[in-house]
């Protein structure tokens, strides 16, 4: 046997010491590339940390003191205010009615686009648009539905002209809760297309095969194979668009402006408002919304890890 092959055994009174094994060595094309890796991150973290955790830092320690700076926790028994409550209870109906419907109808137009017959260009076409009107929000949207559903808006007199339907009569306005809703599922639905799309092209065509081989019919294809692989990401999508419109602020705003009371245009009234002027009221106004948002966040990352791995 050679040395190497005995290498820390006693050999008489002489031991062999071990042959250490060299550390890899990264040469310097490599360790340059890491660190342009690095440098390309870092308008992300310095972004993150301008515009959300430093902003939330200050909203969290804001919640915990009083106009003199002193800490508090009066700020938050004013949560429990009939008006705080209701404008919570609003936003929630709201935000439950918008995810609901979006989910419902993204995952149906989803579905469509993915699993049905349909010609080619549908998909990218829904795609791009969705990826556009997920964003269209705040001013611009709310201009939109009030020409659109407005007392004098298009679809209004349209309806009025040739259905004899007078919208308004029967107690719809785009200022009430199902205005503001129906607006919300504008960009709700397309981000419900966006994010369920993945979950469905993850149901492999075998296990469709497979079933009708066995006599399976569609119900219980559906009911006991797709259904199942589906569900966390269809409901981890959903608790997605609930903190998406829990959190929004400028389309209601601009759409109703102080007619319906939600909890995100109470806050913008205590922090810049002339008549009610609250800061840190507003702060932990925010602090909830932080809560019920970040919860419904957390859900939903935790339904996607079990549905990436019900896919594989």
């Amino acid at each position: 046997m050679n040395a190497s092959s005995d290498a820390g055994r006693d050999d008489g009174n002489l031991r062999v010491p071990p042959v250490p094994t060299p550390a890899p060595q990264v040469d310097g094309p490599a360790r340059g590339a890491a660190v342009w890796t690095w440098i390309g991150v870092m308008p992300f973290f310095v972004f993150a940390l301008l515009f959300l955790i430093v902003p939330t830092a200050f909203l969290m320690i804001g919640a915990f003191q009083d106009a003199e700076g002193r800490f508090t926790l009066a700020n938050f028994g004013g949560l429990f205010q009939q008006g705080v409550l209701d404008a919570y209870w609003i936003s929630f109906k709201v935000s439950a009615a918008s995810a609901f419907g979006g989910a419902l109808f993204g995952s149906l137009l989803a579905w469509a686009a993915v699993q049905g017959r349909l010609p080619g260009w549908i998909r990218p076409t829904l795609m791009t648009f969705s990826g556009v009107a997920s964003n269209f929000a705040g001013v611009p949207l709310a201009f939109a539905f009030i020409c659109t559903l407005g007392r004098v808006g298009l679809v209004t007199m349209l309806l009025k002209q040739y259905a004899g339907i007078n919208l308004y009569s029967t107690g719809f306005s785009i200022l009430s809760f199902w205005g503001l809703t129906l607006t919300y599922l504008y960009f709700q639905i397309p981000l419900m297309v966006l994010i369920v799309t993945p979950a469905l092209d993850g149901l492999k065509r075998e296990w469709r095969e497979a079933c009708d081989c066995l006599g399976g019919t569609a119900y219980q294809y559906w009911r006991y194979v797709a259904l199942p692989v589906l569900w966390p990401a269809v409901l981890g999508a959903t608790l997605l668009l609930f903190a998406n419109s829990f959190g929004a602020v400028a389309t209601a705003y601009a759409l109703t402006g102080s007619s319906l009371n939600i909890v995100t245009i109470l806050l913008y009234a205590q922090i810049r408002g002339d008549v009610m002027h609250n800061p840190n009221l507003g702060y932990a106004l925010a602090f909830g919304m932080i809560v019920v948002t970040g919860l419904s966040n957390g859900g939903y990352i935790w339904l996607r890890s079990r549905a990436e791995r019900g896919r594989r």
